[in-house]
């Protein structure tokens, strides 16, 4: 029986790694990845330069899973990179870096330095569109005109395949409409579901007051209480986007959940709240536990049964 997944022209133990955000701040965090049981890892989503955030408390663990309004701490650009030059090479566990420029044109510039790394070291860009949390901006993901800019600029820069990390979508025409533009970019090689569902607002009974600082208590809702929201994009996308490939994401902390993942059409399975609480220990836990519901299945590859979910006829 075997976890493993080859795609963009590397091969994984498993299909687990990191969501971007979560344990991908500093090298002390990649490098705990790198030792992890994961296949995979994902650096934090970097801006060209360092960036604090937004003020705290910022982050706060729920019964079902976080409420979070970060405003995309980082330590920049030219940090990751450097990361991605000095600790990584061929025949390590693949790298992607995730990148959330705050316009077309940063991010292009970005892509531009990437490029020949990229070409040496093998590290595979994954580019944000959903990220939420930074004042008077709108996701690019929800503007389809925006997002078709942000592509084709870094498009036009990048020689090499890349990614997109995706919001959730709720609407069955926008599902058509954001599969559309990506489907227009070939290089678009695979796309990541999802980033946090925006904007929950979690108030304590007892001290009647929104549990984060900033946005007024706005803030992303991941955990358990996104999984199926998670599931709904993964199947959307597979469905919409056949030559592409769908990394999932959302409301794993248990092999049976990774499985649905699977089911629903994903190839890689990255983790964030629940790698969060628990800690890089996890994915032997995941590894293990995805494996025990293989075993009772008669699956022997993950191949056997990805996107295979059956509907009700």
């Amino acid at each position: 029986m075997s976890l493993q997944v080859s795609l963009l022209n590397n091969t994984f133990a498993n299909p687990f790694m990191n969501a971007a955000g979560v344990m991908c701040s500093t090298t002390d965090d990649l490098v705990a990845m790198t030792e992890s049981a994961s296949g995979s890892l994902v650096s934090k989503s970097c801006t060209p330069a360092p960036r604090e955030g937004n003020p705290s408390p910022r982050y706060k663990d729920l019964p079902l899973g976080s409420i979070n309004s970060m405003g995309l701490p980082n330590k920049g650009f030219d940090y990751y990179l450097a990361y991605a030059l000095s600790q990584h090479h061929y025949g390590a566990k693949p790298l992607f870096l995730s990148m959330s420029g705050f316009s077309a044109e940063e991010n292009a510039a970005m892509c531009e330095r990437l490029a020949a790394v990229a070409t040496e070291k093998g590290v595979i860009l994954e580019l944000n569109l959903s990220c939420p949390n930074v004042p008077g901006k709108p996701q690019v993901a929800y503007d389809f005109d925006a997002m078709r800019r942000y592509l084709t600029a870094v498009s036009a820069v990048y020689p090499h395949p890349f990614g997109v990390k995706m919001p959730p979508y709720f609407d069955i025409a926008h599902f058509d409409m954001a599969a559309a533009v990506l489907n227009e970019f070939p290089k678009v090689k695979f796309v990541t579901c999802i980033n946090s569902v925006g904007n929950g607002l979690v108030i304590d009974v007892e001290s009647e007051t929104v549990v984060i600082k900033p946005k007024q208590g706005f803030g992303g809702l991941g955990g358990r209480y996104v999984l199926p929201t998670a599931l709904a994009n993964v199947n959307a996308f597979y469905r919409r986007c056949p030559e592409k490939l769908i990394f999932g994401c959302g409301g794993v902390y248990s092999g049976e959940d990774a499985f649905l993942h699977v089911l629903a059409g994903a190839s890689m399975v990255q983790v964030g709240t629940a790698l969060h609480e628990e800690g890089a220990g996890i994915f032997a836990r995941l590894c293990s536990e995805l494996q025990q519901i293989m075993g009772k299945k008669g699956y022997k590859t993950l191949d056997e049964f990805r996107g295979k979910v059956k509907t009700l006829e």
